[in-house]
């Protein structure tokens, strides 16, 4: 029997353990997608114990708590405000059952991330269970008491160089500027999120309207003038605070080819208070999209698409405690047309930026790892990535399966790797669980006789795909 999430953890051959141990182990973190919130990292706020750094925000811990049948007190946190023994108190009883959750959480991802994050930040290699939930939760408050676990040197302990963040075009980066100038030594980078800007059939569309126009400082009328306010605030997050990528979430409604006197009438319609049908929320989407990634690969900005989301199931939730609580899942729908279409809007005039597709649905790893093929081009290696494994694929079985379809569809190397799409300081050892299912993946294909042991050559293969491959794909910059 192997020891509980040793040394060697997930490293089941010998050629994997040196790859690991010998290459990718000691690489830098370049996360370049997540939700962390760039004001906390200003404030190098610290916390005052580890269910406020665990489970305060996080829908997946969220998610199988109420799974295990706790009441939303115990979940999301009591309604109302309580006083600071009252705090105290309440966040043990939730500590106490994320402690029982957890310990039923047998092949989930969350039972190892937890505990790789008890072993690197804290130094804890007891399993958490019931019956230790006491003693981890005064050894981790312990630690978390110090100044050196302030969030800044969180993200030090992991290595992190680089990250960045979610960010909508109305947000003025007050606090990425802050850091910018300060000259933190962990890159906090903005990431263009304009989705909004486009979900034109949404019932807060002219609200948000209202809130573009206010951060651009002109009223928006018409098509023109909402094209002119996201590329004036692209050029904002690019200027002044050195944004790399554009985020968009692709749900059930991708692309539909459009004109702009076609997207200017469909505009008009919505502000004038009526109903859009499917078919012009595609067009309008389609027309805004394709302008957008222009201006991307004009700026020299990466394009990420995350396609499969089924948001705000459960409307009595939602009612209740809001959107991004835990209560969005997977959807079916095909796209594979659409999508094609969408890309080749901007390629046909030379005009794709680099682009990253991400699926939540499994069943269509295949179809975009395909689909990545068809628009490559020199002298960008991995133009077109089909991105590593996400939010419900992101465990040991999804990234297994996004490696494989990866390098038989493609060419694995040119991969710019792992990201944490977190909302928790402490998650990044997810890096290192990636790193070790790589570092497996091809050591087993060594092992198997399916590849020659070239250890010089996978070892830089290995360090490209953790970091090298990211930094020269989104900065252009060789280490």
């Amino acid at each position: 029997m192997k020891t509980f999430m040793n040394q060697d953890f997930l490293l089941t051959n010998e050629t994997a353990r040196t790859l690991y141990h010998s290459y990718a182990e000691q690489m830098p973190v370049f996360d370049y997608h997540n939700h962390l919130s760039a004001r906390e990292i200003y404030d190098d706020i610290r916390f005052s114990n580890i269910t406020r750094a665990w489970l305060y925000g996080d829908h997946y811990k969220w998610r199988a708590m109420r799974t295990a049948g706790f009441p939303e007190e115990l979940v999301t946190g009591p309604c109302g405000e309580l006083s600071p023994s009252e705090s105290e108190e309440q966040d043990y009883r939730r500590f106490c059952a994320w402690a029982e959750t957890i310990e039923g959480a047998i092949g989930n991802p969350l039972y190892h991330w937890t505990h790789l994050e008890l072993q690197r930040y804290f130094d804890i290699t007891l399993p958490l269970s019931p019956g230790t939930c006491k003693e981890i939760w005064d050894s981790c408050n312990s630690r978390l008491s110090s100044p050196d676990f302030s969030v800044r040197n969180l993200l030090k302990k992991q290595n992190v160089k680089s990250l960045c963040t979610t960010n909508d075009p109305c947000e003025d980066l007050h606090y990425h500027r802050l850091l910018k100038k300060e000259g933190f030594s962990v890159e906090v980078l903005p990431t263009f999120r304009p989705d909004k800007a486009y979900l034109i059939g949404k019932e807060d569309y002219p609200r948000y309207l209202d809130a573009l126009a206010k951060a651009w400082g002109h009223p928006i009328g018409c098509l023109s003038d909402l094209k002119e306010a996201l590329t004036s605030r692209l050029d904002f997050f690019i200027r002044e605070a050195g944004c790399l990528l554009s985020d968009h979430s692709l749900e059930g409604c991708i692309y539909a080819p459009a004109a702009d006197e076609q997207a200017q009438a469909i505009f008009e319609k919505r502000m004038s208070g009526s109903c859009l049908s499917l078919e012009e929320r595609r067009c309008f989407q389609g027309n805004v999209l394709t302008f957008l990634g222009k201006q991307y690969a004009a700026r020299g900005i990466a394009m990420q698409l995350h396609i499969g989301a089924l948001r705000n199931n459960a409307g009595r939730m939602l009612q209740c405690l809001g959107p991004d609580t835990g209560f969005d899942s997977i959807d079916d729908f095909t796209y594979a047309g659409e999508l094609s279409a969408l890309l080749n809007s901007m390629d046909c005039t030379g005009e794709l930026p680099k682009t990253i597709l991400y699926c939540l649905n499994q069943r269509d790893y295949e179809m975009l790892a395909a689909m990545c093929g068809n628009f490559q081009s020199a002298p960008c290696r991995g133009k077109v990535q089909f991105g590593t494994a996400w939010w419900f694929c992101d465990n040991k079985r999804g990234m297994e399966a996004q490696l494989e379809v990866l390098s038989s569809l493609s060419l694995l190397p040119v991969s710019i790797g792992m990201l944490t799409d977190s909302r928790s300081f402490l998650s990044f050892p997810r890096h290192e669980y990636y790193r070790r299912i790589l570092c497996n993946k091809i050591g087993q294909w060594v092992e198997d006789g399916e590849y020659p042991c070239h250890i010089d050559y996978l070892g830089k293969t290995i360090q490209n795909i953790c970091y090298n491959n990211a930094l020269q794909y989104l900065k252009g910059t060789n280490t």
